[in-house]
């Protein structure tokens, strides 16, 4: 019973803590452009590795 008097505060700072961050997220712009990002991916683009042996 003394543990839960302990994790009980430490893990809602944890929740408070990732709500926060994605609170950040949001309001930052984190997730304005997620579909070029999901497409860059898929984009065949080889110019970059040139291997000479």
């Amino acid at each position: 019973m003394d543990a839960l008097f302990l994790l009980l505060p430490i893990s809602l700072l944890f929740v408070l803590g990732i709500g926060v961050a994605f609170w950040w997220a949001i309001f930052a712009g984190q997730f304005d452009d997620t579909r070029d990002a999901a497409a860059a991916i898929l984009e065949d683009d080889d110019r970059g590795c040139s291997r000479t042996d």
